[in-house]
């Protein structure tokens, strides 16, 4: 066996466990978990503190979709946390008022869906109080925080390249100069939401724990914050009214699948990316992974041939299923990934996208020519992870997004409106074109793996298109090269890019692959004589990988061990 290593241990315990994407919100979560707070209480509390200390990837008013398996009843939930467009919003208006463009601001806002997300997870499976679980994101929040080198870095460079908005500059710009790694920033404005919600919830106690989180809830959507925000978002110019907050709540609904060997993978449904990673592992599944061998040129051609397949069924079929009829069944189903699967060339990369597969729908071809990508186009570096076990066998799986810092800001709650709007398409024959009320296909999107029908995994990370292929790199290095969680997410990765980006403008890198550096030298040549477009990506400081977070539970043993990411500042506490 090969002996593979880590830069850090791997972190195990027997009683709970939380992963984070910064080492305070990982502290955060912890400190619900020693309180005596469940899963789902740590990780909401987690994932609110990510909206404060990790504002160049989130945003308490950005997006949260979120997984939560429930030992008592062994079932599994997902909640969108995905906002929708404003009603006011269209194809023709970005076409005859802005030439066919989603200008950076205000215009791409969606309705803001994580504080739903989190306070819906929290009202319906936690335990604790939104006092509790909030109060280490608000004294975070109020007292500050020192900035890491990572987070540092984003900010400047956000500030550098893009507009500063005067409120996020009075947060982010200490003494009117670039923040320094170490600088503590204080987000006041957003402490006083916090505190507000906490107001709210105070007042309703008599009423019960849930029906006070859903007064809470309703005074962010339909009471005093929702005309806030939504006279913030007019008189900026944006489009978002207090209709569409008060019309809004997240979906709540069962989960997507697929089987790999005797692991089933569930992912959140097609108004996300998450189907591919159930899709990919099941086209996998009786492949003799282990006798190609660990990142060789062929073991790394038949996964990214995979993804583009799947990719490929991404782009001509996901949407938001309340607009768009998705064959999620087929498209999960044995025989249609296994006829997918013979679609590969063990000797041949396809070199372009390949074309979707049949189902009893007909995809959809957009009519709108492919943007070619212009030098350097990689990942955008929004959103972080977090995940979550408790000593009752519970678990969480959340992956927030939407950056806070390069959006105009609302001074008086310290939030920006979320920007997802970026990942729709101005084309209607489009899957996921724009249309009033309409979700933008997502690309966060937690995991959570069972083996034999037991708690195995929630598993995820940020990095656009790149989240679905280290998620599935990972889970393979865990499931059937053995490693450690630790030693799995460290492991160097690659990623193909052979499909239009997410992200507004949608660029498209015909056959690019993208290896990590520490990668052997001499894969490079192997992979272009298979018709791949190879290029090098940086080691360890990039988010064009993935940045990934995971918790194996072995429910025999009773044994928990987390991966946390060093390519940014994933962290891991349990015991």
């Amino acid at each position: 066996m090969v002996d593979y290593r880590a830069h850090r241990p791997t972190i195990m315990g027997t009683t709970h466990m939380v992963c984070a994407g910064h080492n305070l919100a990982a502290a955060a979560g912890y400190r619900i978990l020693e309180q005596g707070g469940n899963a789902i209480d740590a990780g909401v509390a987690a994932g609110i503190a990510i909206n404060v200390v990790l504002p160049e990837n989130t945003n308490f008013g950005g997006v949260a979709p979120i997984m939560v398996y429930l030992a008592e009843t062994d079932s599994i939930v997902t909640i969108s946390g995905l906002g929708r467009w404003p009603r006011a919003a269209s194809v023709d208006y970005f076409n005859q008022e802005h030439g066919g463009d989603l200008p950076l601001g205000i215009l791409r806002a969606v309705v803001p869906s994580a504080p739903d997300a989190w306070l819906t997870a929290l009202e319906r499976y936690g335990t604790l109080s939104l006092e509790q679980v909030i109060t280490p994101a608000l004294e975070l929040a109020e007292e500050g925080f020192p900035l890491s080198q990572v987070v540092q870095n984003e900010i400047v460079k956000q500030f550098t390249t893009g507009p500063v908005w005067e409120a996020n500059g009075k947060i982010f710009k200490p003494g009117g100069r670039l923040p320094q790694v170490g600088d503590r920033i204080v987000q006041s404005a957003l402490a006083d939401t916090f505190r507000r919600l906490i107001t709210v919830e105070q007042r309703a106690r008599d009423c019960g724990r849930s029906a006070a989180i859903r007064a809470a809830r309703d005074y962010f959507y339909k009471g005093e914050l929702a005309r806030e925000i939504a006279a913030f978002s007019e008189s900026e110019g944006g489009l978002l009214r207090y209709e569409d907050l008060n019309d809004f709540s997240v979906g709540h609904e069962a989960p997507v699948s697929g089987q790999f060997k005797n692991y089933s993978i569930y992912t959140c449904g097609p108004w996300c990316q998450g189907p591919v990673v159930a899709q990919v592992l099941q086209m996998l599944a009786n492949d003799n992974l282990k006798e190609m061998g660990h990142n060789s040129s062929s073991y790394i051609h038949l996964i990214s041939e995979a993804l583009n397949v799947a990719f490929s069924d991404r782009e001509h079929y996901f949407g938001d299923p309340d607009f768009v009829d998705v064959p999620i069944s087929t498209l999960l189903s044995l025989a249609y990934t296994q006829t997918r699967r013979a679609e590969i060339n063990p000797d041949k990369a396809f070199g372009e996208m390949p074309p979707p597969g049949e189902t009893e729908i007909e995809p959809h071809h957009p009519t709108q020519s492919l943007v070619a990508a212009q030098p350097n186009t990689g990942a955008t570096t929004d959103t972080s992870y977090t995940c979550t076990v408790d000593r009752w066998g519970n678990a969480f799986s959340a992956t927030p997004s939407d950056q806070n810092t390069p959006n105009p800001i609302i001074p008086e709650l310290g939030f920006s409106l979320s920007c997802r709007g970026y990942q729709s398409w101005l084309d209607p024959a489009h899957a996921s074109s724009l249309e009033p009320w309409k979700r933008p296909r997502l690309t966060p999107n937690p995991a959570i793996a069972l083996k034999d029908g037991k708690l195995f995994m929630p598993f995820g990370c940020p990095g656009g298109d790149a989240q679905c292929q280290a998620m599935v790199q990972v889970f393979l290095n865990i499931v059937e090269f053995g490693m450690a969680p630790q030693v799995a997410v460290e492991q160097p990765r690659f990623a193909t890019w052979n499909f239009p980006n997410s992200f507004w403008p949608h660029e498209y890198l015909p056959g690019r692959l993208s290896l990590e550096s520490r990668l052997d030298p001499e894969l490079i040549e192997q992979l272009k004589q298979l018709g791949h477009d190879v290029v090098l990506s940086e080691d360890w400081d990039s988010m064009y990988m993935g940045v990934m977070g995971a918790i194996t539970v072995d429910t025999d043993t009773g044994l928990i061990r987390a991966g946390a990411d060093p390519r940014r500042d994933t962290y891991a506490i349990g015991r």
